[in-house]
């Protein structure tokens, strides 16, 4: 399946811009609320009201370390399986 980027943003913060941005996406998917994303033209809303997959991955390349956090939700489309 072919990726299709909906929304994309980076941008040097403090630590404590990324802290509280980041507080503010915890706080959306724990209550199950909507996550809405916009810049300039770019613009996007996610459900986080179902299970998700997460992925934390830390890097180091060129002498620069990164961390990425990755949450994947299932398209509303997609169904669940059961056996009975």
């Amino acid at each position: 399946m072919t990726e299709e980027v909906l929304f994309k943003l980076e941008k040097e913060m403090s630590s404590s811009e990324i802290a509280q941005n980041l507080r503010e996406i915890a706080e959306k998917i724990e209550n199950g609320d909507e996550i809405s994303l916009d810049s300039g033209d770019q613009s996007v809303t996610l459900r986080t009201d179902r299970a998700a997959e997460f992925e934390i991955k830390a890097e180091r390349e060129d002498g620069e370390e990164s961390l990425e956090l990755e949450i994947e939700w299932k398209e509303s489309g997609d169904q669940e399986f059961e056996i009975s």
